[in-house]
């Protein structure tokens, strides 16, 4: 069974930076982001495969960079100009093949502050 430790969320000002992390217990084929505001239904974020694929919500493009490292079964989230519509709590994604598996993190509070 995989399990993902997040940290990193915390409180920031519109227009600052954030760094989100998720360690896994093993090794996972792609992992990622989502998050949920209050009201909203649960979106992606960001996902990386091993091998260094990555995809991205339109509204982070350009702002947001997911990476891994492998070694440590770590992903990590860098969050830039942040702004307040980010508000929410984020939850690390983990998912396997052969077998097919995916795991939750317990999610980590991201707030920006106007």
């Amino acid at each position: 069974q995989v399990q993902l430790v997040e940290s990193g969320g915390g409180l920031v000002q519109a227009g600052g930076s954030l760094r989100l992390s998720c360690a896994a217990s093993g090794s996972i084929f792609r992992m990622g982001w989502y998050r949920q505001a209050p009201g909203k239904q649960r979106e992606l974020v960001a996902t990386i495969t091993r091998g260094g694929s990555t995809n991205y919500a339109d509204s982070v493009k350009g702002r947001f960079t997911i990476s891994r490292d492998n070694a440590k079964n770590t992903v990590y989230l860098q969050m830039n100009r942040l702004k307040s519509e980010d508000t929410a709590v984020y939850y690390c994604h983990a998912g396997t093949v052969n077998p097919f598996s995916v795991s939750w993190g317990q999610g980590t509070q991201v707030t920006v502050s106007s």
